[in-house]
């Protein structure tokens, strides 16, 4: 199955998106005559893989390195990089001249910038004076799709360079890819917007329709409905809580990285030398399209049900004659079988973790937490796992959700931790619980706790879930409906007038507009709360909502999001836009500055 996800299903034309892009580096290519040497950074790499396969970029004259810090190895007189523009990779390339010029090798150098070239990249190649050897480009990469409904920015580190280091360039992105994908499915009537960095976009698009303007008179319709932009910042919670559903657990456990896993060849069936296999997990898979989003428990017995199905009609097969229709049946049934051997092969994988009993108490505490029941049980879970020296992300995780819910933790109670956590890790995870401190994740009780009186009013604690067949989205985490989704609920069901005081507990400011279809001038109209259902398409097609996460997404709430879509009397579907895709263990890993 190729690694490229088909987006013949998606609701918006993305392989349109996607062939435009394809385009637009295959003539960077193109324009640079003869033998060249392409050196992709290694984070550019796995995007690129979802983009186009590397026969085509080969087709094209091209040799295919991974840049780092050793130099170039190739006969080509032509090298062409392809990196983000970050500081760290200009000093490899001002390596890489400076030690051809030093050999004598001469050699045509281009470096082409993912979305956009900086002044601060550009500084570094004049300061080592090689910037007269250098063309210098940019591949306007702004959107890939990841699958049919979903759309990743690849901005990995937005959330930190948000709420840590102060930089907002991510948000500028942000609202660059929106405006792209408005140039080709129209102007977004509706905007709706909770946190500072989505405030920001919103304001920032109005800016990018004036400054340069979608023609909204060669469109009918406005393929997008709604854009609801939420900051990661907004729930914190959902990512610190241990997802529950396939997709989910696959990340948790496995990492998923552009739509696939690697994992051992043994896991999949393969010989046991220590190989790694690429697994690819995406809709053109059929029965993963059908599994993702359910709980895993639900799934170990949708694949104990194919496999017994199968095995009831082999033997059928074998003992009664059956007609040429019969056994055409039975044919098309076998050729799932390989869907069904890499996805059991997969879930036996999670059993060996999900059915160990530090699996079940972790999830009892995390319950415990989120239901704010027993203070000290808690406390005293988090202190027993510092002292065991459990791995220091799983420790800060429980702990990030733990000062989440109580809006803090009491002086005594912080200072005694934080002390407890440098004593057994090392005082070099000092900046790290300064970094959580600064994002907001863990700080002292200063204010009245909240959490409770969200929890009551959007029902986030949901007593009887039925995993097998579910009636709300809570089902996602066996009990808890994650916030995030709750508000995007709201703001499609009735707006979020009617939840003005909940919304208002929550970090940062919001607002609602109505942006208008002729005026450029008068592009918008705020409507601090607008009451206005989201308004259906005029030709009866179900309308399409863009949910977008800035700082990350996580595979539970795009489950969530796909769970309502399916729902009856919804006349929505989501497509979902995100910076990243996100776990509580990767937002975690991009603020501690020293991995244990």
């Amino acid at each position: 199955m190729a690694q490229i996800p088909s987006l013949d299903n998606a609701p918006l034309n993305l392989s349109s998106l996607r062939e435009q892009s394809q385009k637009e580096l295959l003539n960077i290519l193109k324009n640079i005559r003869g033998k060249k040497c392409l050196v992709i950074d290694p984070k550019l790499g796995g995007t690129l893989s979802l983009l186009i396969p590397t026969s085509l970029l080969k087709e094209n004259g091209a040799e295919l390195r991974h840049l780092s810090a050793d130099p170039v190895q190739t006969e080509c007189s032509k090298v062409i990089y392809l990196v983000f523009p970050q500081l760290n990779l200009m000093k490899f390339i001002t390596s890489h001249i400076q030690n051809d010029v030093s050999k004598g090798v001469q050699r045509e150098y281009f470096v082409y910038f993912v979305p956009r070239r900086t002044v601060v990249c550009e500084k570094i190649f004049e300061e080592e004076k090689v910037h007269q050897m250098l063309t210098l480009g940019e591949f306007p990469l702004y959107v890939v799709p990841l699958d049919e409904d979903v759309l990743s920015f690849e901005l990995d580190l937005s959330l930190k360079e948000c709420l840590v280091d102060g930089d907002t360039s991510s948000i500028w992105h942000v609202a660059n890819a929106i405006h792209k994908l408005e140039f080709a499915f129209g102007v977004i009537p509706n905007v709706r917007a909770k946190g500072k960095a989505s405030t920001k976009v919103a304001d920032l698009l109005n800016s990018l329709q004036v400054e340069d303007p979608v023609n909204m008179g060669d469109m009918a319709i406005p393929e997008i409905n709604t854009l609801i932009l939420l900051d990661r910042e907004v729930d914190m919670v959902t990512p610190m809580c241990f997802q529950l559903t396939y997709e989910g657990l696959l990340d948790e456990i496995l990492q998923v990285n552009n739509g696939s896993v690697e994992v051992d060849a043994s896991i999949m069936g393969g010989q046991q030398d220590g190989k790694k296999v690429k697994v690819p997990l995406n809709s053109s898979d059929k029965l993963y399209k059908e599994i993702r989003d359910l709980n895993f428990e639900v799934v170990v017995q949708v694949l104990r049900e194919k496999a017994t199905s199968i095995q009831q009609d082999y033997a059928e097969v074998k003992s009664t004659s059956q007609s040429v229709s019969e056994l055409k049946d039975f044919v098309k049934k076998l050729n799932s079988l390989p869907e069904i051997a890499r996805h059991v092969n997969l879930a036996q994988h999670l059993q060996s973790f999900t059915c160990k009993p530090s699996f079940h108490g972790r999830l009892d505490i995390e319950q415990t937490i989120l239901e704010l029941q027993n203070y000290e049980i808690c406390f005293e879970y988090i202190e027993e796992m510092i002292h065991k020296q459990e791995p220091i992300v799983n420790v800060l995780r429980l702990l990030v959700l733990f000062s989440l819910t109580n809006s803090g933790l009491p002086r005594k109670n912080f200072d005694y931790l934080r002390r407890e956590i440098l004593h057994s890790y090392g005082f070099e995870h000092m900046p790290s619980l300064y970094n959580l401190e600064k994002a907001g994740l863990l700080k002292k009780q200063e204010t009245k706790n909240n959490w409770l009186t969200i929890t009551k009013a959007l029902q986030l604690i949901v007593d009887q879930t039925g995993t097998s067949n579910p009636n709300d989205i809570s089902y996602i985490f066996s009990g808890y409906a994650p916030l995030s989704i709750r508000l995007v609920q709201h703001a499609i069901r009735s707006g979020w007038r009617s939840i003005e005081e909940i919304i208002r507990l929550l970090p940062g400011p919001h607002l609602d507009l109505k942006r208008g279809v002729s005026n450029a001038n008068s592009i918008s109209e705020t409507v601090p709360g607008a009451q206005s259902i989201i308004d259906r398409v005029a030709d009866g097609r179900r309308s399409l909502v863009l949910v977008v996460f800035i700082g990350g997404v996580t595979f539970a709430e795009i489950a969530a999001l796909r769970f309502l879509s399916a729902q009856e009397g919804i006349g929505y579907d989501f497509i979902v836009g995100t910076t990243k895709i996100v776990n509580g263990n990767t937002i975690l890993d991009t603020l501690i500055s020293t991995k244990n």
